[in-house]
């Protein structure tokens, strides 16, 4: 899939190896939802991953889990498979939507105060 035009959404990944594993957690990081972790150990984490060191060791993530108070650091080594389980808030969202949301609101409040002015005399 091309970048930037990748939905992420409902896939799931179980790494291949270490570079496989560090460009899927790269992509989990700029993901604007959930996340499911599943650790080797057989633990499984959904939450936020809103951080992560992967250009140097010791590599790692950082989540906020669901249901725990404080973010959970977890190293590299310890994550066996990733799934993107939540929805994206910026998935479809674009520049070029977003122009024509606002010229659609633009040209809505110019009509209303057209009308405005007209039932107040100062325009025919």
């Amino acid at each position: 899939m091309e970048e930037g035009k990748k939905s992420w959404s409902g896939l799931s990944f179980v790494f291949k190896d270490d570079v496989h594993k560090k460009e899927v957690l790269e992509a989990a990081f700029d993901y604007r939802g959930d996340v499911t972790v599943q650790l080797r150990d057989g633990e499984t984490l959904a939450g936020y991953l809103f951080n992560r060191q992967l250009d140097r060791f010791p590599y790692f993530v950082e989540m906020l889990v669901a249901g725990e108070d404080s973010p959970r650091i977890i190293p590299f080594e310890e994550i066996a498979a990733l799934s993107f389980s939540g929805r994206d808030a910026a998935d479809g969202k674009s520049y070029e939507a977003w122009k024509a949301k606002k010229e659609k609101e633009r040209k809505e409040e110019a009509k209303k105060i057209e009308s405005e002015m007209k039932k107040a005399g100062l325009l025919d």
